[in-house]
């Protein structure tokens, strides 16, 4: 126990050392890739742009096992300097998967496959469907991933089986007026007095109350230089969110809707596209039981959370979206994080990496079978 808990510290020193932006993680997977060859895995490099891949197989037919840990840092500026920190916690993902994968390989599978995933591009929401048209998820049965989280979730000692991440989308919208003198605006078309009606149209949108949703304007753009000129231009942009993927299908059609016919209402026309998001998380009960008797079995029921939901998004959830009949699980680690994730200064208690890699190590026992 405490070789691989020192074991997993140093993967985590070392990754965390050399963070990297979305789909330019070139040290990581180099670094993951050997690793993986040393302990015995047939190795994949530049799946989806930067993924690694990893496989072992057992001597008997089984299920085919992936366990999936982000790889990117985040883009920050620092005393005005523009800098890649990990401040999400992917370092320390990966740290504990591959020091499960190197657990697995000196004691071998007894059936079905392991595949370790070491996806790129989390951050920026590309990495997950870059992995997933590369075809590393074609024969995988289930999916296993797991978060850090912020102290106010969890503390060391705990962790949920299932962390419920929101539907987060984008929409970005074009209104096109009529230009003309601010002496004569009956010969032009505001687009702010669009942009205007269009925020009112999108404030009065409801949807059910009993799963939380929300749409909201967090960019208007409009007019120019000349004060004195009707303008004929702006832009909006919204953030979507919703707990459900059906009732955020069901409100970006009613955005679009209301967007349209309120710029229409004034004589503008707008022009709407989402820009893009993830879907909302779509586990498994088979998966999130076996992820509750994981955490039992390692930090005892007293560390055994409830699932938690959040709004934010993670694109890990492309996995079911792309392929419905994958059975998926999200694990979130207690570890007394602080001040926050995405803050430059997170920080946690780097001792809580032994739980995580001993919950999956659990599931991996379970699933495939480990023969020592």
């Amino acid at each position: 126990m405490s070789d691989t808990k020192a074991r997993v510290e140093e993967l985590y020193s070392i990754l965390h050392g050399m963070p990297e932006l979305g789909l330019k993680e070139i040290k990581t997977a180099a670094f993951l890739a050997e690793q993986l060859t040393k302990a015995g895995y047939e190795v994949q490099t530049g799946v989806g742009g930067t993924g690694v891949i990893g496989v072992m197989r057992g001597d008997a037919p089984g299920p085919v096992l992936a366990l999936r840990a982000d790889m990117d840092a985040l883009h920050h500026i620092v005393n005005g300097i523009e800098c890649a920190i990990h401040s999400c916690g992917h370092d320390a993902h990966s740290a504990m998967v591959l020091c499960v994968a190197e657990q697995a390989a000196k004691r071998k599978i007894a059936a079905g496959t392991l595949k370790i995933l070491f996806q790129p591009a989390e951050e920026t929401l590309q990495g997950a469907q870059g992995v997933i048209d590369a075809g590393a998820i074609n024969d995988v049965d289930a999916i296993v991933g797991i978060h850090l989280r912020p102290g106010q979730e969890a503390k060391r000692g705990q962790a949920t089986p299932a962390l419920y991440h929101g539907a987060s989308y984008i929409m970005e919208t074009t209104i096109e007026g009529v230009t003309a003198h601010g002496a004569r605006p009956h010969l032009g078309v505001n687009a702010i007095d669009a942009a205007a009606a269009v925020v009112n149209a999108i404030n009065a949108i409801h949807m059910n109350p009993v799963v939380p949703t929300s749409i909201k304007v967090t960019k208007l753009h409009a007019g120019g230089a000349a004060l004195n000129a009707i303008p004929d231009k702006a832009e909006l942009a919204m953030d979507i969110r919703s707990q459900d993927n059906g009732l955020m299908e069901e409100l970006l059609k009613r955005a679009e809707r209301a967007i349209e016919n309120a710029a229409a209402s004034v004589g503008a026309k707008a022009v709407t596209k989402v820009k893009g998001g993830v879907p909302a998380a779509e586990y498994s009960e088979e998966i999130v039981e076996l992820a509750r008797e994981a955490i039992v079995a390692v930090l005892g029921k007293e560390g055994l959370l409830p699932p938690i939901t959040t709004p934010g998004g993670e694109d890990f959830h492309f996995f079911v979206k792309r392929k419905p009949s994958i059975k998926a699980g999200y694990i979130g680690l207690g570890c007394n994080l602080s001040p926050g994730l995405h803050h430059p200064e997170m920080k946690f208690d780097t001792g809580a990496l032994i739980d995580g890699v001993n919950i999956l190590l659990y599931i991996v026992n379970k699933m495939v079978g480990l023969k020592s």
